[in-house]
């Protein structure tokens, strides 16, 4: 039975993560991937795999090699689920800055 990835699966490794990093300047092969980490190529190319299956990175074949790109309409489904998180914080945010200023003024009144 083959389980269904999604994209924080995805993103949830680091490894994973620092992929998309590299692929967001420029289209890579697999052994130029590899060739940024400590790791065998092998688990490199497991890892690409299961970015390609979530989606998140395309393959595109020239000629005998295989060079990956990110796809950043995936990534926009990512950026919008964290939203929801960014208006919470920035609230808490404000909230915080209201404090600091009241704290500010009444040092400011002794």
């Amino acid at each position: 039975m083959r389980l269904r990835r999604d994209i924080f699966q995805a993103i949830a490794d680091p490894t994973r993560r620092a992929i998309l990093v590299l692929l967001t300047t420029q289209t890579m092969t697999a052994g130029d991937i590899a060739s940024n980490f400590d790791t065998s190529r092998p688990t490199i190319s497991k890892h690409i795999q299961i970015l390609n299956e979530c989606d998140l990175i395309e393959a595109n074949q020239q000629g005998r090699e295989i060079h990956y790109q990110i796809k950043i309409d995936k990534m926009k489904e990512i950026d919008k689920w964290l939203q929801q998180f960014r208006k919470i914080w920035e609230n808490r945010f404000n909230q915080l800055d209201n404090v600091l200023a009241n704290l500010k003024n009444k040092n400011n009144e002794i």
